[in-house]
Protein backbone atom coordinates (compact mmCIF):
# COMPACT_ATOMS: atom_id res chain seq x y z
CA UNK A 1 0.00 0.00 0.00
CA UNK A 2 1.25 3.56 -0.98
CA UNK A 3 2.31 5.51 1.88
CA UNK A 4 4.25 9.03 2.06
CA UNK A 5 7.43 8.09 1.18
CA UNK A 6 6.47 5.46 -1.38
CA UNK A 7 7.43 7.28 -4.47
CA UNK A 8 9.86 9.37 -3.46
CA UNK A 9 12.78 7.98 -5.14
CA UNK A 10 10.75 7.32 -8.56
CA UNK A 11 9.51 11.01 -8.22
CA UNK A 12 13.56 11.92 -8.31
CA UNK A 13 14.31 9.71 -11.19
CA UNK A 14 11.15 10.77 -12.93
CA UNK A 15 12.78 14.18 -12.91
CA UNK A 16 15.99 13.39 -14.24
CA UNK A 17 14.55 11.95 -16.87
CA UNK A 18 12.14 15.15 -17.54
CA UNK A 19 15.15 17.28 -17.27
CA UNK A 20 17.04 14.98 -19.32
CA UNK A 21 14.10 14.29 -22.19
CA UNK A 22 13.59 18.36 -22.36
CA UNK A 23 17.80 18.77 -23.39
CA UNK A 24 16.98 16.24 -25.76
CA UNK A 25 14.04 17.74 -27.50
CA UNK A 26 15.49 21.18 -27.26
CA UNK A 27 19.17 19.83 -29.12
CA UNK A 28 16.70 18.53 -32.08
CA UNK A 29 15.24 21.21 -31.85
CA UNK A 30 18.38 23.35 -32.14
CA UNK A 31 20.06 20.62 -34.66
CA UNK A 32 17.14 20.78 -37.28
CA UNK A 33 17.27 25.14 -37.07
CA UNK A 34 20.96 24.88 -37.73
CA UNK A 35 20.37 22.33 -40.68
CA UNK A 36 18.04 24.69 -41.91
CA UNK A 37 19.42 27.75 -41.29
CA UNK A 38 22.96 26.70 -42.28
CA UNK A 39 24.71 27.71 -38.88
CA UNK A 40 25.34 25.67 -35.91
CA UNK A 41 25.18 28.73 -33.44
CA UNK A 42 21.76 27.94 -33.45
CA UNK A 43 22.46 24.15 -31.93
CA UNK A 44 24.99 25.48 -29.50
CA UNK A 45 22.67 28.21 -28.24
CA UNK A 46 19.45 25.54 -28.04
CA UNK A 47 22.23 22.96 -25.87
CA UNK A 48 23.07 26.24 -23.62
CA UNK A 49 19.80 27.36 -22.80
CA UNK A 50 18.32 23.61 -22.21
CA UNK A 51 20.94 23.68 -19.55
CA UNK A 52 20.03 26.87 -18.28
CA UNK A 53 15.87 26.32 -18.13
CA UNK A 54 16.71 23.14 -16.47
CA UNK A 55 18.30 25.11 -13.68
CA UNK A 56 16.01 27.67 -13.94
CA UNK A 57 13.05 25.24 -13.77
CA UNK A 58 14.90 23.03 -10.66
CA UNK A 59 15.58 26.10 -8.30
CA UNK A 60 12.75 28.87 -9.39
CA UNK A 61 9.98 26.79 -10.82
CA UNK A 62 8.07 27.37 -7.90
CA UNK A 63 7.88 30.90 -7.86
CA UNK A 64 6.53 30.72 -11.62
CA UNK A 65 4.06 28.60 -10.47
CA UNK A 66 3.42 31.13 -7.65
CA UNK A 67 3.13 34.14 -9.81
CA UNK A 68 0.99 32.67 -12.36
CA UNK A 69 -1.61 31.70 -9.71
CA UNK A 70 -1.56 35.04 -8.30
CA UNK A 71 -0.48 33.94 -4.84
CA UNK A 72 0.51 36.01 -2.38
CA UNK A 73 2.29 35.35 1.36
CA UNK A 74 -0.44 34.48 4.08
CA UNK A 75 0.43 36.30 7.37
CA UNK A 76 0.03 34.18 10.60
CA UNK A 77 -1.92 36.93 12.25
CA UNK A 78 -4.08 36.83 9.45
CA UNK A 79 -4.97 33.36 8.91
CA UNK A 80 -4.06 31.62 12.06
CA UNK A 81 -5.90 28.91 11.94
CA UNK A 82 -4.47 27.66 8.24
CA UNK A 83 -1.15 27.92 9.91
CA UNK A 84 -2.17 25.91 13.05
CA UNK A 85 -2.99 23.35 10.62
CA UNK A 86 -0.47 23.23 8.35
CA UNK A 87 1.80 23.47 11.49
CA UNK A 88 0.44 20.93 13.23
CA UNK A 89 0.18 18.02 10.16
CA UNK A 90 3.86 19.38 9.02
CA UNK A 91 4.84 18.11 12.65
CA UNK A 92 2.86 15.15 12.22
CA UNK A 93 4.44 14.20 8.78
CA UNK A 94 8.00 14.83 10.06
CA UNK A 95 8.33 17.67 7.53
CA UNK A 96 9.30 21.11 8.04
CA UNK A 97 6.88 23.80 7.83
CA UNK A 98 6.30 25.24 4.16
CA UNK A 99 5.86 28.32 3.49
CA UNK A 100 2.20 29.33 3.29
CA UNK A 101 0.74 31.49 0.09
CA UNK A 102 -3.56 32.51 -0.18
CA UNK A 103 -4.97 32.80 -3.48
CA UNK A 104 -7.72 35.54 -3.99
CA UNK A 105 -10.23 33.23 -5.67
CA UNK A 106 -13.57 31.87 -4.56
CA UNK A 107 -13.17 28.54 -5.68
CA UNK A 108 -11.91 26.04 -3.57
CA UNK A 109 -8.97 24.51 -4.89
CA UNK A 110 -5.22 24.31 -3.79
CA UNK A 111 -1.82 23.04 -4.45
CA UNK A 112 1.88 23.06 -3.11
CA UNK A 113 5.08 23.19 -5.24
CA UNK A 114 9.13 23.52 -4.15
CA UNK A 115 12.13 21.31 -5.17
CA UNK A 116 12.01 19.49 -1.70
CA UNK A 117 10.87 19.86 1.60
CA UNK A 118 13.37 22.48 2.86
CA UNK A 119 11.92 24.73 -0.16
CA UNK A 120 8.31 23.80 -0.43
CA UNK A 121 4.91 25.89 -0.64
CA UNK A 122 1.52 25.36 0.01
CA UNK A 123 -1.42 27.63 -1.09
CA UNK A 124 -4.73 27.64 -0.81
CA UNK A 125 -7.84 30.08 -2.30
CA UNK A 126 -9.67 32.13 -0.21
CA UNK A 127 -12.53 30.11 -1.45
CA UNK A 128 -11.15 27.13 -0.35
CA UNK A 129 -10.86 28.53 3.66
CA UNK A 130 -14.61 29.77 3.48
CA UNK A 131 -15.76 26.40 2.69
CA UNK A 132 -14.15 24.07 4.24
CA UNK A 133 -14.65 23.27 8.19
CA UNK A 134 -11.47 22.25 10.55
CA UNK A 135 -11.57 17.90 9.54
CA UNK A 136 -11.80 18.55 5.75
CA UNK A 137 -9.15 21.84 5.58
CA UNK A 138 -6.79 18.93 7.26
CA UNK A 139 -7.85 16.73 4.97
CA UNK A 140 -6.70 19.24 2.15
CA UNK A 141 -3.56 20.14 3.61
CA UNK A 142 -2.52 16.56 4.57
CA UNK A 143 -2.95 15.72 0.71
CA UNK A 144 -0.69 18.61 -0.16
CA UNK A 145 1.60 17.62 2.46
CA UNK A 146 1.52 14.08 0.96
CA UNK A 147 2.82 15.66 -2.44
CA UNK A 148 5.97 17.15 -0.12
CA UNK A 149 7.10 14.47 1.62
CA UNK A 150 7.03 11.52 -1.63
CA UNK A 151 8.93 14.56 -3.64
CA UNK A 152 5.85 15.08 -6.03
CA UNK A 153 6.53 18.27 -5.91
CA UNK A 154 10.01 18.43 -7.38
CA UNK A 155 8.51 16.31 -10.62
CA UNK A 156 5.50 18.50 -11.10
CA UNK A 157 7.27 22.10 -10.38
CA UNK A 158 9.88 21.29 -13.25
CA UNK A 159 7.24 20.30 -15.57
CA UNK A 160 5.48 23.90 -14.76
CA UNK A 161 8.79 25.31 -16.79
CA UNK A 162 10.20 22.88 -19.12
CA UNK A 163 6.58 22.09 -20.26
CA UNK A 164 5.86 25.73 -21.05
CA UNK A 165 9.31 26.60 -22.42
CA UNK A 166 8.59 23.76 -25.02
CA UNK A 167 5.36 24.80 -26.26
CA UNK A 168 6.35 28.62 -26.67
CA UNK A 169 9.65 27.46 -28.60
CA UNK A 170 7.41 25.25 -30.82
CA UNK A 171 4.72 28.28 -31.51
CA UNK A 172 7.76 30.24 -32.26
CA UNK A 173 9.41 27.78 -34.64
CA UNK A 174 6.07 27.39 -36.77
CA UNK A 175 5.69 30.88 -36.95
CA UNK A 176 9.13 31.44 -38.34
CA UNK A 177 8.49 28.20 -40.72
CA UNK A 178 4.85 29.75 -41.51
CA UNK A 179 5.71 32.87 -42.64
CA UNK A 180 9.62 32.78 -43.62
CA UNK A 181 8.73 31.61 -47.05
CA UNK A 182 11.73 28.80 -46.43
CA UNK A 183 14.15 31.56 -46.45
CA UNK A 184 17.82 30.67 -44.86
CA UNK A 185 17.63 26.52 -46.00
CA UNK A 186 20.71 25.82 -47.90
CA UNK A 187 20.15 22.27 -49.13
CA UNK A 188 17.97 21.59 -52.26
CA UNK A 189 16.58 17.93 -53.12
CA UNK A 190 14.72 14.89 -52.13
CA UNK A 191 16.68 14.55 -49.28
CA UNK A 192 16.34 17.87 -48.24
CA UNK A 193 12.83 18.16 -48.31
CA UNK A 194 12.28 15.00 -45.90
CA UNK A 195 14.46 15.86 -43.70
CA UNK A 196 12.59 19.15 -43.14
CA UNK A 197 9.55 17.11 -43.14
CA UNK A 198 10.70 14.89 -40.20
CA UNK A 199 11.58 18.26 -38.56
CA UNK A 200 8.14 19.60 -39.04
CA UNK A 201 6.40 16.64 -37.70
CA UNK A 202 8.88 16.46 -34.77
CA UNK A 203 8.25 20.33 -34.02
CA UNK A 204 4.47 19.60 -34.30
CA UNK A 205 4.36 16.75 -31.92
CA UNK A 206 6.80 18.33 -29.49
CA UNK A 207 3.96 19.72 -27.27
CA UNK A 208 1.33 17.09 -27.50
CA UNK A 209 3.76 14.72 -26.30
CA UNK A 210 4.89 17.30 -23.79
CA UNK A 211 1.11 17.80 -22.61
CA UNK A 212 0.85 14.02 -22.68
CA UNK A 213 3.77 13.56 -20.27
CA UNK A 214 2.27 16.24 -17.83
CA UNK A 215 -0.92 14.40 -17.66
CA UNK A 216 0.35 11.05 -17.39
CA UNK A 217 2.03 11.93 -14.09
CA UNK A 218 -0.50 13.94 -12.72
CA UNK A 219 -3.50 11.67 -12.66
CA UNK A 220 -1.84 8.99 -10.99
CA UNK A 221 -0.07 11.72 -8.69
CA UNK A 222 -3.32 12.88 -7.29
CA UNK A 223 -4.95 9.70 -6.47
CA UNK A 224 -1.84 8.44 -4.50
CA UNK A 225 -1.87 11.86 -2.24
CA UNK A 226 -5.36 11.18 -1.72
CA UNK A 227 -4.61 7.73 -0.14
CA UNK A 228 -1.34 9.47 1.98
CA UNK A 229 -2.74 11.99 2.87
CA UNK A 230 -5.83 9.92 4.66
CA UNK A 231 -2.98 7.80 6.23
CA UNK A 232 -1.57 11.07 7.37
CA UNK A 233 -4.89 12.78 9.22
CA UNK A 234 -6.43 9.31 9.89
CA UNK A 235 -9.97 10.33 8.81
CA UNK A 236 -10.00 9.56 5.26
CA UNK A 237 -13.93 10.87 5.21
CA UNK A 238 -12.32 14.46 5.81
CA UNK A 239 -10.93 14.65 2.50
CA UNK A 240 -13.16 13.21 0.71
CA UNK A 241 -16.01 15.48 2.31
CA UNK A 242 -13.85 18.49 1.07
CA UNK A 243 -13.73 17.01 -2.22
CA UNK A 244 -17.25 16.41 -2.39
CA UNK A 245 -17.98 20.21 -1.52
CA UNK A 246 -15.26 21.34 -4.23
CA UNK A 247 -17.00 18.98 -7.17
CA UNK A 248 -20.32 21.02 -6.28
CA UNK A 249 -18.52 24.38 -6.99
CA UNK A 250 -19.65 24.69 -10.90
CA UNK A 251 -17.16 27.84 -12.00
CA UNK A 252 -13.47 28.04 -12.65
CA UNK A 253 -10.69 29.43 -11.27
CA UNK A 254 -10.37 33.07 -12.04
CA UNK A 255 -6.95 32.64 -13.05
CA UNK A 256 -6.75 28.86 -14.40
CA UNK A 257 -3.14 28.28 -16.14
CA UNK A 258 -2.63 25.05 -18.50
CA UNK A 259 0.94 25.62 -17.41
CA UNK A 260 0.19 24.67 -13.47
CA UNK A 261 -3.83 22.98 -13.89
CA UNK A 262 -1.64 19.78 -13.00
CA UNK A 263 -0.40 21.37 -9.90
CA UNK A 264 -4.16 21.73 -8.13
CA UNK A 265 -6.00 19.16 -5.87
CA UNK A 266 -8.81 19.90 -8.40
CA UNK A 267 -9.06 21.08 -12.15
CA UNK A 268 -9.09 25.02 -11.74
CA UNK A 269 -11.25 24.92 -15.27
CA UNK A 270 -13.76 23.61 -13.70
CA UNK A 271 -14.87 20.11 -11.74
CA UNK A 272 -17.39 18.81 -13.87
CA UNK A 273 -15.55 17.93 -16.91
CA UNK A 274 -16.33 15.42 -19.73
CA UNK A 275 -16.05 11.51 -18.63
CA UNK A 276 -15.90 10.21 -21.97
CA UNK A 277 -13.01 7.65 -22.60
CA UNK A 278 -11.89 9.94 -24.61
CA UNK A 279 -12.12 12.60 -22.37
CA UNK A 280 -10.46 10.80 -19.55
CA UNK A 281 -7.54 10.00 -21.69
CA UNK A 282 -7.04 14.44 -21.34
CA UNK A 283 -8.26 15.11 -18.02
CA UNK A 284 -5.27 16.57 -15.66
CA UNK A 285 -6.92 14.70 -12.73
CA UNK A 286 -9.22 11.74 -12.17
CA UNK A 287 -12.84 12.14 -11.91
CA UNK A 288 -13.10 13.44 -8.25
CA UNK A 289 -16.61 11.24 -7.91
CA UNK A 290 -13.74 8.24 -8.04
CA UNK A 291 -11.20 9.95 -5.65
CA UNK A 292 -14.16 10.46 -3.41
CA UNK A 293 -15.15 6.73 -4.06
CA UNK A 294 -11.62 5.30 -3.03
CA UNK A 295 -11.30 7.13 -0.02
CA UNK A 296 -15.00 5.82 1.35
CA UNK A 297 -14.05 2.49 0.25
CA UNK A 298 -10.92 2.23 2.26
Amino acid sequence: MATLYTEKSHNIAKTWIMMSLFLVVIAAVGYFLSWYYGTFDILYFAIAFSLVMNIWGYFAGDKVALSLSGAKPATREEYFDLYTVVENLSITAGLPMPKVYIINDPAPNAFATGRDKKHASVAVTSGLLAMMNKTELEGVIAHELSHIGNRDILLSTVVVVLVGIVTLLTDWFLRISLFSGGRGGKRDGEAGGIIMIIGIVFIVLSPILATLIQLAISRRRESLADASGALLTRYPEGLASALEKISHYESPMKRPSNAIAHLYISNPFGPHAKTSFIARLFMTHPPIEDRIRALRQN
